[in-house]
């Protein structure tokens, strides 16, 4: 296993953006940048034995500063929308910047996602740290946060995150990596995947929760058994056609507290799978209908329905919904979570 490091870039105030590339004894390798804490590359072999990057992203800072789709990046303090940027805890309401309508999405206009973090190797794993003061984005509290990307030998690799504040606040992190099992060029629709939540959460044409949590019998949302992406996608129901496709949160059936085995993808055709491992209760499938407009790494031109994203995290707006999973992160508590994603060769 090895470490290297090289800077890809700077941001117009000076600071360095560099990157971070584990490589395990096969070959497969990760790359990780210090701005936004970002999953920039990941290659895994194919059935004939050919590395392949299986996710989407940039090779400039420039990019990346104007990356509005959150490319590989890590988002918080939380992941998802809520509801007219607005929360109440501790009696206390909170008003957050809206940068999606009336919605706070991804941590407001100045996420994690457009910082630079501290970045330290450890062995295999390359930590990334990040101090966000009271009052940033107007969530209360000053959050400590670490993101620590670990990749195995058997071509795992886990993201980790340990939080803590000095106040009462809330937090929901997910990394928003935008997977491609056959590559940068292909489409996803033929590839199939399998997620294990029998239920979701419903949501509006904001693509907001409702508060009901609905089974997905009889639904386009129905991955209970393994289907291709491309199935359902334009059916209607469950507002799949509305918005383009798949925006939605799965409720996960857990057997526990620990991190299991959530779903799998699979390409048929060059034959890389994906094992997602979380503790955490939810996962938000999303598959942007069309990226032709931009131009990712090497130049490659993306075309309709180019990834699709599991977002591993709580449920969307949860301090609206008290029968949500809570998001509350209470003063000197720690909260830690990992997600792995397992890259293997179905034979």
């Amino acid at each position: 296993m090895s470490v290297t490091v090289s800077e890809i870039g700077r941001l117009s105030s000076g600071e360095a953006v560099h990157r971070y590339t584990i490589t395990n004894r096969h070959g497969a390798s990760a790359s990780l940048l210090n701005y936004g804490a970002t999953w920039q590359t990941m290659f895994v072999p194919n059935r004939k034995g050919e590395l392949v990057d299986v996710v989407l992203g940039y090779d400039t800072v420039e990019d990346y500063q104007k990356n509005t789709m959150y490319l590989g990046c890590t988002v918080g303090r939380v992941a998802n929308r809520i509801r007219d940027a607005r929360f109440t805890l501790g009696g206390v309401e909170y008003k957050l910047n809206a940068n999606l309508g009336a919605c706070c999405l991804h941590g407001g206009n100045i996420g994690f996602d457009k910082k630079i973090w501290q970045a330290q190797i450890d062995g295999d794993s390359v930590i990334f740290t990040l101090t966000s003061p009271d009052g940033d984005e107007g969530f209360p509290g000053t959050l400590s946060v670490a993101v620590i990307y670990a990749l195995s030998e058997d071509n795992a690799l886990s993201i980790r995150y340990m939080l803590n504040s000095d106040q009462d606040t809330i937090q929901n992190m997910t990394n928003h990596a935008y997977f491609n099992l056959a590559g940068q060029q292909a489409t996803v629709l033929e590839q199939t995947l399998w997620i294990n939540a029998s239920r979701t959460t419903r949501i509006d044409k904001d693509v907001t929760p409702t508060g009901e949590i609905v089974p997905v019998s009889g639904t386009p949302l129905d991955f209970t058994q393994a289907k291709p992406i491309g199935r359902d996608i334009k059916a209607k129901g469950e507002l799949v056609d509305v918005i383009g496709g798949y925006d939605h949160n799965f409720v996960i059936d857990r057997k526990g507290s620990d991190v299991e085995k959530i779903a799998t993808a699979i390409d048929p055709a060059g034959g890389i799978a994906m094992d997602v491992y979380t503790d955490q209760p939810g996962v938000q499938l999303f598959t942007p209908p069309d990226f032709s407009y931009m131009t990712g790494k090497g130049g490659v031109k993306y075309g309709p329905y180019p990834a699709f994203c599991l977002e591993t995290q709580h449920f969307a707006d949860a301090m609206n919904h008290p029968h949500f999973p809570s998001i509350v992160l209470h003063a000197g508590e720690v909260f830690s979570s990992e997600t792995v994603s397992l890259f293997r060769v179905e034979k």
